[in-house]
């Protein structure tokens, strides 16, 4: 138990109205009656230092990658890195590399088809062939360490260019984890990132970008089953571009890209004779510059939608995109990908506490209000609440567009919510007489992910039937969430049990929570 844990499982052991000589006499007999052997001393202690040496081990891995990926990609070529470390101990441990690799490989079904690794795999790569020699293993992680921090030098030009690159890329990923579940500070951060380094390292290019996700076509598939819609572009492009649709029967090269699942460069438009233009007033002599097209992949290198960039607004004739330019590009994509996901994943879970209510309010007529909240960034490393689902004593819902954010230093009537996500335990409390039960959702480390506060009025306690149905409601609802973490994970392939299940994600999502409830029942058939 870490001290919050432990201080709330105290705290609903001994309820409200208990005496303060009480709590002393409960105090006094936990000293005197807890006892921790010698044994389990040493295992708390191997804990301690095992967590603390693989998180000293994940930064070593991580600055190493962050030293090979100069221009902020988010991923290194695996030909390349198997290149360099077929000379580590003067090729002596090729045997190992090609077993590590194949290793590898079926950990990551991926990586032999886009020969991709992203800083997870590259980690497990190393571990798994610093595994396969004998002797001490940090040792030759370390070793391997040295060897390939030598084979790569950047000037110190390169890396200030990657540092602000860095810090770019990092804005994204901030926007998703701030913005509840709104995509457009993630397509600004974008936008941005891709403005300000055109002006620090692009020759201060003016360059149109756009982002189009892939879209099942419903009503003209005989034009193909998919279809890209445009979602977000930079904002002298809006009223030409802005949810505009591009079909595969038009021309372009974009779903030529998502197919190949590579980037595709034209460094002259006029030259090519298959690019869409949607300035239809742009006059044709006119119609002259570079065109970027970048796949965006999910973490399974699945294509789900591109973005796009060109330099048809620029006045200058040989205004083109470098190679470390379009890297970065890729790593734009690469930030982008994970905040998208960061923001859907936050939209199902939202789905499986609709989905779970919807199930719990006709077998609970006790219960009085269910407020759903997630946990979001605040303000100097600490933490918001942000309301997102209110739910009444009918079960009517009301889903929140901009939702309520509570701040711990503004609410202190609601500290329990706040202890209930510090210690990640249910926690119970009273409030002007009213009942409230706060219950975590956890992600995939044990950390609060949102939070459900069951008012139950007057009542100290449910009926045991509505109890039972709170309880199978709540570890459904978390079944739920825990399998929408783990699909998002690199290294898991999505897999699915009931047909419906293959439909759009977030209806998908709900439906897992009838799947969760439909195995328990079959197991207890």
């Amino acid at each position: 138990l870490t001290l919050p844990q432990f201080v709330q499982l105290m705290d609903n052991f001994v309820g409200e109205d208990i005496s303060l000589p009480t709590v002393k006499r409960l105090t006094a007999f936990i000293k005197g009656e807890y006892k921790q052997t010698k044994e389990e001393k040493k295992e708390q202690l191997e804990k301690v230092q095992r967590m603390s040496h693989m998180a000293q081990r994940k930064q070593l891995f991580e600055a190493l990658f962050e030293k090979w990926d100069s221009d902020a990609c988010g991923s290194l070529d695996v030909k390349e890195v198997v290149a360099v470390l077929s000379r580590f101990k003067g090729g002596m441990g090729k045997v190992a590399l090609m077993k590590a690799k194949e290793q590898l490989c079926s950990r990551y079904p991926q990586l032999s088809r886009v020969g991709k690794l992203s800083p997870k795999a590259f980690q497990t790569f190393l571990e798994l062939i610093a595994s396969k020699f004998t002797g001490n293993e940090d040792e030759t992680i370390d070793n391997l360490v040295r060897f390939l921090t030598t084979r790569v030098e950047k000037s110190h030009t390169e890396s200030l260019q990657s540092s602000s690159r860095r810090k770019w890329l990092q804005d994204i990923q901030q926007a998703a984890e701030t913005s509840r579940t709104s995509m457009e500070p993630v397509y600004k951060a974008v936008f941005k990132a891709l403005s300000q380094d055109m002006e620090a390292h692009g020759d201060n290019k003016r360059i149109s970008a756009y982002i189009a996700l892939l879209e099942e076509n419903q009503l003209s598939p005989e034009q193909g089953h998919i279809l890209l819609r445009y979602v977000a572009c930079t904002t002298d492009d809006a009223p030409y571009v802005l949810n505009q649709v591009l079909h595969r029967d038009m021309k372009g090269v974009s779903f030529a890209a998502i197919d190949q699942g590579k980037p595709i460069y034209v460094p002259r438009v006029q030259l090519h004779g298959n690019i869409h233009f949607w300035n239809s007033d742009r006059p044709v002599e006119e119609r002259k510059g570079s065109l970027l097209v970048l796949p965006l992949h999910d973490a399974h290198w699945r294509v789900f939608g591109i973005l796009g960039l060109d330099t048809l607004q620029d006045q200058c004739e040989k205004s083109i995109f470098l190679t470390h330019e379009i890297t970065f590009y890729e790593g734009v994509c690469h930030a982008f990908s994970k905040a998208y996901h960061h923001i859907c994943m936050r939209e199902n879970v939202l789905q499986v506490a609709v989905t779970a209510l919807d199930w719990l309010y006709p077998r609970t007529p006790s219960i009085h209000t269910v407020t759903t909240f997630l946990v979001a960034p605040g303000k100097d490393k600490n933490y918001a609440l942000c309301k997102m689902i209110t739910t009444d004593s009918t079960g009517q819902k009301e889903i929140h567009s901009s939702p309520v954010v509570l701040l711990r230093e503004e609410n202190l009537l609601r500290d329990y919510l706040f202890k209930c996500t510090d210690s990640s335990e249910v926690t119970l409390t009273s409030i002007h007489g009213e009942h409230h039960i706060a219950v975590p959702l956890h992600d995939l480390s044990g950390q609060t992910l949102g939070i459900f506060d069951i008012s139950i009025g007057q009542h100290k306690k449910l009926p045991p039937e509505e109890q039972k149905d709170l309880q199978k409601m709540l570890k459904m609802a978390q079944a739920a969430c825990s399998e929408i973490l783990q699909r998002s994970l690199e290294e898991t392939e999505p897999t699915h049990v009931l047909e419906a299940e293959r439909v759009a994600n977030v209806r998908h999502a709900g439906i897992l929570f009838h799947r969760f409830m439909l195995q328990e029942l079959r197991e207890c058939v």
